[in-house]
This record gives structure tokens, sequence and C-alpha cells, in this order.
């Protein structure tokens, strides 16, 4: 992909990977538009020079209307990188079905919607391009990310399924799956995160991806190794790592409540 003289739409653009992101296109030459809830933060990030189109992904009609209005701001759309998401701890001993909705509600049915506002215009112009940003939280299952993961593993099968059936009509699907990167999101975190990364990295490495074609962009690259291998691990054996990670934390929790 060319990004320079690129038409791109970000969703979730109003900090984090999102707002480097915007910033990163931009900087390279891209013709860019961002959305999120805050107008405020999206002009911050705009700086004057890309449009900003305010949004909730989780309103369908307002999500399919400004993936509209982004097209005839641009003059057009080459790509859209769908990364509006959301992140809370899960308790299973605190069950909250509604704060496990609301989770998939932002990350799942937020990209859907985005989809619905692109891609029936991408497949009538024979060509476009989705970067969709999930996980490797959804590679396998984590204690507290049942929600999280969840969605995003939904993602991950969502963004496979969509290279397969798009990529004969002249459309790109590439799927990102980011480690840990330092935003909002993980700043509210309790757990360690290792081989994080600042936004502007995970930024870069984005839009290198998008360059290169490449069809899943995943990053760190340790924090890569270790998921994908974790892959490999058998359930019973996973079941046992992820059980102590469990009881750790409820022995951190005992030994904080008695101090």
């Amino acid at each position: 992909m060319q990004i320079s003289g690129a038409r791109v739409w970000v969703t979730g653009a109003s900090s984090g990977i999102g707002a480097a992101l915007a910033r990163e296109l931009a900087d390279r030459g891209a013709s860019v538009a961002i959305s999120a809830r805050s107008a405020d933060k999206l002009a911050d990030v705009a700086g004057g020079r890309m449009h900003v189109e305010p949004l909730d992904v989780t309103d369908r009609a307002a999500t399919v209307a400004a993936g509209a209005a982004v097209r005839d701001a641009l003059g057009g759309l080459d790509a859209a990188v769908l990364n509006a998401g959301t992140w809370s701890r899960f308790r299973p001993e605190q069950w909250d079905s509604q704060a496990f909705a609301d989770q998939v509600q932002t990350n799942l049915m937020g990209t859907v919607h985005a989809l619905e506002a692109v891609v029936p215009t991408m497949l009538a112009q024979g060509r476009g391009r989705i970067v969709g940003t999930a996980s490797v939280a959804g590679y396998r299952g984590l204690p507290g990310a049942e929600a999280y993961g969840a969605t995003k593993a939904a993602l991950l099968n969502l963004f496979e399924s969509l290279r397969g059936s798009l990529g004969p009509h002249g459309v790109v699907v590439q799927t990102v799956a980011p480690g840990f990167v330092q935003t909002p999101m993980t700043d509210r975190n309790t757990f360690p995160m290792p081989f994080m990364v600042s936004p502007e990295q995970a930024a870069r490495a984005i839009v290198d991806g998008m360059a290169k074609d490449k069809a899943e962009i995943v990053f760190p690259l340790p924090m890569m190794l270790v998921m994908k291998a974790a892959r490999l691990v058998p359930v019973r054996a996973w079941t046992a790592a992820t059980s102590a990670m469990t009881r750790r934390g409820m022995r951190r929790t005992q030994e904080n409540s008695a101090l």
C-alpha cells in the first residue's frame, strides 16, 4: 500500500494507539479522518490537519452515516482502520452480564457497525483496505479477560474470515494484534505487563505493516512469540497455568486486606 496520498479513516482515535496512528499516517502524507466520542480530544489529535468526525461506534446508524461523511470529506476512502475499543477487568465471582455486554457492544459490535459503514462501498468500487484491531489477548483465555478476550478472539476470527471472502473482490483485510501498549486502557491494569511499547512504536509498526501488505501485524516481537507459542500449549497445561495465576492474585488480595 502507498501511504502517501491514501485516504484513511481511523476510529478510536482520541487517545492511545488510535491517536498515535492518525498522526503517523498524516506525517507520512496520508489524508486522515478520525473518529471517537470526544470531539475536543479529536480536535487536539487533528491539530488542524485531519477531518474530525465525532462518533460513538455502538450507534449503528450514526456509524454508517459517519462513514458516508468521511468519504465526502476525503473525496473517497482507501482504507479504514477500525480501532475503537474498551477494556475493563471482568470478575466472574461478581458476575455482571451488563459489564460483559458493554465490552461486546464496543469492541465487537462497534467494529461490525464500522464494517457496515465501509464494506459495501469498497465492494462496489472493487478496492479498499480494512485494518482491524484485535489483540494477542484473543489467542488464549486469560483470567480477568473473559469479556475483553472473548471480543478479541471473535475479531481475530472475523477478520480472518473476511480476508478470504473480501480478497477476491479486491478488498484487502489486515489484522492488527497488539501486545501491551502504554495507553489509558492499560493504565487501569493491575497485573504485570511485559514487553510494553509506546503508542508511537505501535503506530509505526501498524503503518509499516500496512505499507508491506502484511496479513497480520503483531507486535512487539517478544510478545508475539510468547502468545503464538501459547496456542500450542495443551489445554490441561494452560488451565493449570492460568489457575495458578488466579491463586496468586487471590493471595495478593488477602495479603493486602490484612495490611
